[in-house]
């Protein structure tokens, strides 16, 4: 069965963008940009909701990745014209729990908010991964925001790297 992780880099207060959606505090150090390389290589989908992909197509992305396929989880959106790229109405829970069994490689939940909460309250979030940034914004978008039920963690990777980061993985118990 694929894996799906939901990751991100985020403030030591737990914000993955300032209050304004800003994320120039986020330190892209070689370190970061080694494990990033190394875990797209593990994956071909990516799980957008729509607040996220609205972000990355105002930044100039949006399109679809070579070997990577997407999928944007929205009720408002009539349709996506991105070649690898998928408009999702449907339940996103039932939806990745169907795309857990299919064959490919595993599952990046790219984003946070409302997505990932839906995705942790339904339990089909594997693995957090998290690089944790010197900062301290005080307010923000956060990492995670209430699945509505307690989820246990097992860690399965800590170490400091580079500008006073920590990268940290967990596996969701389920």
């Amino acid at each position: 069965m694929r894996t799906v992780t939901y990751g991100a880099a985020c403030s030591a207060d737990g914000f993955i963008a300032g209050a304004d959606g800003s994320y120039d505090w986020i330190r892209f150090t070689k370190d970061a940009e080694s494990i990033m390389a190394d875990y797209w290589r593990r994956i071909d989908t990516l799980l957008i909701g729509r607040k996220t992909w609205d972000v990355a197509k105002g930044q100039g992305g949006g399109g679809g990745m070579p070997g990577v396929h997407s999928y944007v989880f929205s009720r408002t959106l009539d349709s996506i014209k991105r070649k690898g790229v998928t408009l999702v109405k449907d339940d996103a829970a039932e939806f990745v729990r169907d795309l857990k069994e299919r064959p490919g490689k595993d599952i990046c939940v790219f984003g946070g908010g409302d997505l990932a909460r839906s995705l942790f309250a339904a339990g089909v979030i594997d693995e957090i991964g998290i690089n944790i940034q010197p900062v301290m914004l005080g307010a923000g978008i956060p990492l995670f925001v209430d699945p509505g039920r307690r989820i246990d963690l097992e860690l399965k990777e800590c170490r400091a790297i580079a500008q006073n980061c920590i990268y940290v993985v967990y596996t969701v118990k389920h």
